[in-house]
């Protein structure tokens, strides 16, 4: 059983197609783009960089200083480091006569690419109160201003403008982490100021949570991966097939309400609940010698209230449970008795159940909620299975068999983080419409739990 043949229909619809980034195919790559694709990719590009930027309008220059941990960045750096992917990878080597826009920028925006020169330590971004905000955006308008050049006066065949597409998909990415950043920063000051005031309330789900089900998906061999119809990153291909015996897979995210039952029962501290190194990073991060609560949960008054970007809010109990690590979702299945879904259970279930319009309701950073929300308010459509949360899986995030990285400076995208992290799928509420597709693959270190991520349960058939 191919899933991939049997969901052609679906992988342009599930992509964003028509409508944005998930329609941009090109198939051969010593072909010419047309006037006609010049020009939807110039419109597609200056979008999705008024995206970025309108992100940042609640922001003073202050707020945008601000690095609060070693895996975050100052929302300035990724206003400027997407800038430094396109000027790098496209502008220096594809337009004539370009200029870069400051050399001393190029070690302070540069992210990991090695290849390219020392870049400048990530745990020190936020000391960098040069250059400022202005010369960023400053810098910002001179990238498109060129980008649009290019696009208008050289020649692009459809490699080039697949690597544009690739530095679209990439600034997408950034507004996803510039939303989880700030919120982390702003979590630590004690006046919990709120990003915005003015988000988009889903209201709370007053019928209270929709029962689990658990659906039962057939032993076969599947085809998985992205099958290079439209964008997908490197780590998503090649498309393989697996065969995969039976499970079942939960209707629905773990709520807000199961998770303080986890809590309430003394779940943070039962060791046999827990990985070693869950049971040690628990033991180390919270504030009083433990942690004993998701990140962004404060008990006040014997009552629960969780930070979000609109500040803080009571505990919705029947929305899904965001911010937990790996180690917690997997001693929460623990103590359900069940466990986590391989990335391939999910990503079978997501073709089999996603239907056409799977986007459509999903929670997803237009809706501008910023915070996952109930399945009741959702539409209760698709499982919950793409947007309102990352997913973690029981995969570690490793190479599809055949998988192999360029061997020029993009080969360092994502294949040199194949150790130690484990796969999510889904996206989230942050997660930009067309960015988000069934065979996306994202990744973190198993400690991480800024993001917002949260838990669905599997198990096996009996």
């Amino acid at each position: 059983m191919s899933l991939i043949s049997d969901a052609g229909s679906v992988v342009s619809k599930v992509t964003g197609a028509g409508d944005d980034t998930g329609d941009r195919t090109f198939d051969d790559a010593n072909r010419d783009l047309s006037l006609d694709e010049r020009a939807a990719l110039i419109d597609l590009y200056l979008r999705v960089r008024r995206e970025t930027e309108s992100l940042t309008d609640p922001l003073t220059a202050e707020d945008m200083q601000l690095q609060s941990m070693p895996d975050a960045s100052p929302s300035k750096w990724h206003l400027a480091h997407t800038s430094w992917f396109f000027e790098t990878f496209i502008l220096r080597d594809m337009l004539s006569g370009y200029r870069v826009f400051d050399r001393d920028f190029h070690p302070i925006f540069n992210s990991y690419y090695n290849s390219l020169g020392q870049p400048f330590p990530r745990p020190n971004r936020g000391l960098l109160s040069r250059p400022t905000i202005e010369q960023v955006f400053s810098y910002r308008a001179h990238v498109d201003r060129h980008i649009e050049r290019w696009l208008t006066e050289e020649d692009i065949n459809t490699a080039q403008a697949e690597l544009l597409e690739l530095g679209i998909h990439h600034e997408q990415q950034h507004q996803e982490l510039l939303l989880t950043d700030i919120k982390h920063a702003f979590s630590l000051n004690p006046a919990l100021p709120a990003y915005r005031e003015d988000l988009d309330d889903a209201g709370e789900n007053e019928d209270g949570d929709t029962p689990l089900q658990w659906l039962q998906v057939p032993e076969d061999h599947y085809t998985l991966g992205s099958d290079g119809e439209s964008f997908s990153f490197d780590n998503e291909r090649p498309s393989h097939q697996r065969f995969q015996p039976a499970f079942r897979i939960a209707s629905r995210l773990i709520t807000n309400g199961e998770f303080l039952e986890f809590l309430r029962d003394g779940g943070y501290r039962e060791p046999r609940l827990w990985l070693s190194d869950g049971w040690s990073q628990i033991q180390q991060s919270g504030k009083q010698g433990i942690q004993s609560a998701p990140l962004y949960w404060r008990e006040i008054d014997g009552e629960w209230f969780q930070f979000t970007l609109a500040g803080l809010q009571p505990l919705d109990l029947n929305a899904p449970v965001c911010h937990v690590s790996f180690y917690e979702a997997d001693a929460y299945a623990s103590w359900a008795g069940q466990r986590l879904p391989t990335e391939f259970e999910w990503e079978i279930a997501a073709w089999l159940h996603c239907k056409s319009d799977a986007l459509d309701d999903a929670n997803l950073l237009e809706n501008r909620h910023f915070q996952p929300v109930a399945e009741y308010e959702s539409g209760g459509r698709d499982l919950q299975l793409l947007g309102n949360l990352w997913q973690w899986t029981s995969s570690a995030y490793s190479p599809y068999p055949g998988y192999r990285a360029s061997s020029d400076a993009v080969g360092e995208y994502n294949g040199k983080f194949m150790c130690n992290q484990m796969v999510l799928r889904g996206g989230s509420c942050v997660t930009p419409r067309s960015h988000i597709r069934i065979s996306y693959r994202n990744f973190f270190y198993p400690h991480q739990a800024w993001q917002f991520t949260g838990i669905r349960l599997a198990g096996d058939v009996q």
